[in-house]
């Protein structure tokens, strides 16, 4: 290659790159989610929504103490708190911005943990007597609401693919006393298929818009690009998951990102490769229902059960859940 054709294949590579570069410089809400503006109800209070900071959100540990007890205590130490209308599980603690700190929740009377990550364990609504799988648990947030939900009786199974990541899941079960919990780490679309479970939790790893509020420069943060094949292994997670159930159970899928494709369009898969059925979500939280269609792809009916859980509604992280029956 000549000297000219050098500098000029150099030129291009370094134009390819500042292009790249462009693409993830920090975006408003407006140009980020612009691509979602027919299908997020009041998009511009969605927009809206995302330049005020996460609120702080503290689930109640009742294996060790009651609502009750928990706030009295945070509030003696000067701590505003405040109930969550829907749900006597879990603290709104606007003056709270390092909770990790306190000796309570060394003591693992509560647990930092959004509010919709909460809704995710309870849409999955295990019982005493369960056998319980959640797929990819760490780092543990909704594995010990499962347990707290069960009282700390049945089994549940709780797998994560790293090692690294079974060490922080680990940490926060024993912080939080759960002791009816077996942990493993397989890939979770490789879950050997020698037990069937009556509920299984499955969050899988997504492009995670659902987190992304605007710093105090009032931008999103930069892009992260997704890794190839994420929703192949969304598809493969959730067929592992479905044939992990016994008939008559069900299992929840759930991501904290707005993007159809890896929500509806999964979903949408999974009834075209199994005998799935979508049940309603029997919780009372604001939320809109799951997209019949989406572009040129139109969806199953019955996905329209599915909820979607955008921040203007509920202040929270953005998610996506969707409850899914097996009957034989």
């Amino acid at each position: 290659m000549g000297t000219g054709n050098t500098l000029e294949h150099s030129g291009r590579q370094g134009r390819k790159r500042r292009l790249r570069g462009f693409q993830t410089l920090p975006q408003s809400p407006e140009t980020r989610f612009f691509r979602y503006r027919e299908i997020v109800p009041e998009f511009s209070a969605f927009c809206q929504s995302l330049y005020t900071p996460l609120p702080t959100h503290l689930r109640v540990n009742t294996l060790k103490a009651s609502l009750t007890e928990i706030r009295l205590r945070l509030e003696r130490r000067g701590f505003s708190l405040a109930p969550v209308e829907q749900t006597d599980l879990v603290l709104l603690a606007a003056s709270l911005p390092q909770p990790g700190a306190l000796v309570e929740y060394a003591l693992g009377l509560f647990h930092p943990q959004g509010l919709s990550s909460v809704l995710t364990a309870l849409a999955v609504a295990p019982a005493p007597d369960h056998l319980v799988l959640d797929l990819c648990a760490s780092p543990g947030s909704k594995t010990s609401l499962l347990a707290q939900l069960m009282k700390n009786q049945g089994i549940v199974v709780a797998n994560d693919s790293s090692s690294t990541r079974i060490a922080t899941l680990t940490a926060n079960l024993k912080r939080l006393g759960v002791t009816n919990t077996i942990v493993t780490c397989y890939p979770g679309q490789q879950f050997p298929l020698h037990s069937r479970f009556h509920r299984v939790l499955v969050d899988v790893p997504c492009s995670a818009e659902g987190t992304l509020r605007t710093s105090i420069q009032g931008a999103l943060p930069a892009t992260v690009r997704t890794r190839p094949g994420l929703m192949m292994l969304q598809r493969s997670l959730l067929l592992r998951a479905f044939d992990l159930l016994e008939p008559g159970g069900r299992l929840v899928y759930s991501t904290c990102t707005y993007d159809p494709q890896e929500n509806e369009g999964i979903i949408q898969f999974l009834l075209e490769k199994r005998p799935a059925r979508i049940e309603p979500i029997d919780l009372d939280f604001p939320h809109s229902p799951g997209l019949a269609r989406w572009q040129e792809t139109m969806h199953d009916p019955s996905i329209q059960h599915c909820w979607r859980i955008y921040p203007h509604q509920l202040d929270t992280v953005g998610f996506f859940l969707a409850r899914v029956a097996r009957d034989s």
